[in-house]
């Protein structure tokens, strides 16, 4: 079967203004590397177009005061913060990312894929039941989440690797115990959220775990955390589905964030992830596009590194432009894996009576 990728033209209509860091040449840049990859053409990948989310799926997360706010703003431009303007057709456009994001679960769930990428935007882990902030308006991968337990998925796995904490969609299902939210995050950090003892509450506690990272922390780290704590707590829980919130600001040449990981980092992370999914759930996985701000240097080429994994391609030749190669050497902390190795330590003191991987 094929991999999904959701994508159209109409996701770089979106723009605050042409120098914020979430902008359109984030995924125009994307694109034309897809092009000159030959990937569009590739047998083993499949463009699906997006929809817009209709208002009822959009109120299964979202407060309804909230939304009317984001229509009647977007339409003469608004304000939710300093860094996340309205402009007019905003709420338009962020009905598209969220649509695409929908078709991604649907396609995956229908057969019509073997696992998707949805290459959207705005991003939206930032988004909560009743607000937007941090380049986000409504929450994409909720929206799919809440709509994938609609077509039969009992217990979801979220797994969001965005270099900032996903505190909107952690609010949203911080006492569902049929979603399963995992997150990497890069801390200190914006939102500030994230910690340790953040582990679900009610029904559903246990069922967010935070695994927050120091700056410096490369691909070594990432698939550490993979390896002792992801994959036996998936094994545990054994979902019907993985959702990514992939943020590609992670990588070493990102201008927004202080970690280092590669391209080939971000692969090995999709692949280990794809591997979960053919074990744990027949293969279902779709992933959503959250931040990465380096549009030249760095996000073409996770992305690319993304998508080669979803369909189970040759890795070895993915790779960082060469010239990036000092950058990568200042970016990387050689100490940042033992801070994590105890950071572990206090998941498994939190987390130990509920899940037997970890105690």
């Amino acid at each position: 079967m094929t991999t999904g990728i959701v994508y159209h033209t109409e996701f770089l209509a979106h723009e605050q203004h042409p120098l914020h860091p979430e902008r359109r040449e984030r995924l125009a840049y994307t694109d034309d590397q897809i092009t000159e990859e030959g990937l569009w053409e590739d047998p083993r990948i499949a463009r699906l177009d997006p929809r817009y989310a209709s208002r009822e799926e959009l109120s299964r997360v979202h407060d309804e005061h909230y939304l009317e706010f984001l229509e009647q703003s977007s339409r003469t431009g608004g304000v939710i913060d300093l860094d996340t303007l309205i402009p007019p057709g905003l709420f338009t456009q962020a009905r598209l990312a969220a649509g695409g994001a929908l078709v991604a679960g649907e396609s995956v769930m229908a057969g019509v894929v073997r696992n998707a990428f949805a290459m959207v935007r705005p991003p939206g882990h930032h988004a909560g039941t009743y607000s937007g902030a941090g380049f986000c308006y409504l929450n994409n991968i909720a929206i799919m989440v809440q709509s994938l337990k609609n077509l039969g998925c009992r217990r979801i796995l979220i797994l969001d690797w965005d270099a900032h904490h996903g505190n909107g969609t952690q609010e949203i299902f911080y006492e569902d115990p049929d979603v399963l939210f995992t997150s990497i995050h890069q801390s200190p950090f914006y939102p500030g959220s994230g910690d340790v003892t953040e582990i679900g509450a009610e029904e559903g506690r246990g069922y967010t775990i935070n695994m927050p990272v120091p700056a410096g922390s490369s691909d070594e780290v990432y698939q550490y955390l993979l390896s002792e704590v992801i994959v036996p707590v998936a094994e545990e829980f054994k979902p019907d589905f993985i959702a990514i919130s992939a943020g590609q600001d992670n990588h070493f040449s990102d201008p927004l964030t202080g970690l280092a990981l590669t391209a080939k980092g971000y692969a090995s992370m999709m692949a280990s992830a794809v591997g979960i999914a053919d074990q744990e759930c027949a293969g279902r996985l779709a992933a959503i596009l959250e931040g990465g701000y380096s549009v030249e240097g760095g996000l073409p080429y996770t992305n690319i590194g993304i998508i080669a994994a979803l369909a189970g391609m040759n890795l070895s030749n993915i790779r960082d432009p060469s010239s990036y190669e000092s950058l990568l050497q200042q970016a990387r902390d050689p100490a940042a894996l033992s801070r994590v190795e105890a950071m572990v330590g206090r998941i498994r003191e939190t987390h130990g009576d509920v899940w037997s991987c970890l105690s």
